[in-house]
């Protein structure tokens, strides 16, 4: 079974072009889960202008080709897309050529995700799976699993378990 995940594309989001784009040379063999650190966003219209400062800032500040993220999540569950499906991010450094990095927008060390955004990223997982573009025994991991970082924030981190659910059901069927 093909699902298929409702994406806000990066135009419909205004992101600018990357400088360049480096693609995966395989499906991805781990995800891994961040938070944006930024106050949760209500609507299309804020959380747009809160995806184009990130781009900003990952472009500008930090001297990234594009957003670091392939994907990001906001807390009613609208997926956006990042870098996209088989291209490599710059979110976990040193652990970005067989990775995907998926961002919920907003501080989890404070804020508890909600259910819409954890089941929008279940289902992100299970189409990548579906797909083609997630090996099928992925491995999921919080950005402080591969890092000295607090991210994905404590409360984020504490579900993880509840993220890699559906996915390790699917692959036992």
């Amino acid at each position: 079974m093909t699902h298929k995940v409702d994406i806000v594309s990066r135009s419909q989001w205004g992101a600018a072009a990357p400088l360049q784009r480096e693609v995966l040379k395989a499906s991805a063999q781990r995800v891994v889960i961040h938070h944006t650190a930024f106050q949760q966003c209500a609507g299309l219209k804020e959380c747009k202008e809160q995806l184009v400062s990130i781009q900003k800032m990952h472009m500008t500040d930090r001297h990234f080709d594009d957003i670091g993220y392939n994907f990001l999540v906001a807390a009613d569950g609208t997926m956006y897309e990042g870098r996209g499906w088989c291209v490599v991010g710059a979110h976990a450094k040193g652990n970005n050529h067989d990775s995907l990095g998926i961002a919920f927008m907003g501080n989890f060390t404070t804020d508890t995700p909600s259910t819409e955004s954890l089941s929008a990223v279940k289902e992100l997982l299970l189409s990548g799976v579906s797909r083609g573009f997630l090996h099928p025994e992925f491995v999921l991991l919080g950005h402080r699993d591969l890092g000295n970082t607090l991210c994905p924030g404590e409360k984020l981190y504490a579900v993880l378990p509840d993220l890699r659910a559906p996915h390790e059901a699917a692959c036992r069927k």
